[in-house]
């Protein structure tokens, strides 16, 4: 079984993925983003150093999954991951354009034939406000500089992005606004029961109710 949870940047995607682990018996595969040596230039100058962050992402998250997902689900084990490969264009689409961006959707294409699809896709809604707030808790530097423009922009594209089929993955929608999965166990037992049910995997109950 391989779970993908997506959603906007502060959103609180790897959270859920750590926290998730013991309930499914999986292993965790967290993006690696800190790495990228073009990031904090570019929340400072994003038509400068555009290209440069998205490609060094493209090939981090290619080789990060094609390295790892492939021989996890092969060795008979669950997978959590934090993102999916498909998510790179979702930020390219914002990010890049023109040529720029013609060039990197036929590299990510090449690339995505070798990536395995999730099972299940777990899409993180929330408003841009509760996003803001939650980047500014977690003060990561390089995010210092981050506009709300700019992630209102990206929750646009998300929800317009995961409005359609997603290249034959079941996704699955929650409104994160209210949740706090780590403070409130019933919260993530909560998210733990809509994807048992959504999987149809024993045990989960129907319409367990959050409160």
């Amino acid at each position: 079984m391989y779970i993908a949870i997506e959603g906007v940047i502060g959103v609180g995607k790897t959270t859920l993925a750590r926290l998730l682990q013991s309930a499914f018996n999986a292993e965790v595969l967290l993006e690696v983003f800190e790495e990228n040596p073009f990031l904090s230039d570019f929340y400072g100058d994003r038509a400068r150093y555009a290209f440069q962050t998205q490609i060094f992402f493209l090939l981090s998250r290619y080789h990060q999954q094609n390295n790892n997902v492939p021989q996890t689900l092969a060795a008979g084990k669950n997978l959590i991951a934090d993102y999916t490969f498909a998510k790179d264009a979702l930020f390219a689409r914002i990010n890049i354009k023109g040529d720029e961006l013609n060039m990197y959707h036929k590299v990510h294409e090449a690339l995505g034939e070798k990536i395995p699809k999730p099972d299940l896709l777990v899409y993180l809604q929330a408003s841009t406000d509760t996003l803001m707030q939650r980047i500014a808790l977690r003060d990561r530097p390089y995010e210092r500089q981050m506009e709300r423009a700019y992630i209102h922009e990206l929750n646009l594209t998300y929800e317009e992005f995961f409005s359609k089929p997603f290249d034959h993955t079941p996704v699955l929608k929650i409104d994160s606004n209210e949740l706090n999965v780590m403070q409130n166990p019933e919260h993530l037992k909560f998210v733990e029961n809509r994807i048992r049910e959504t999987l149809e995997l024993i045990p989960f109950q129907t319409s367990l109710p959050l409160e």
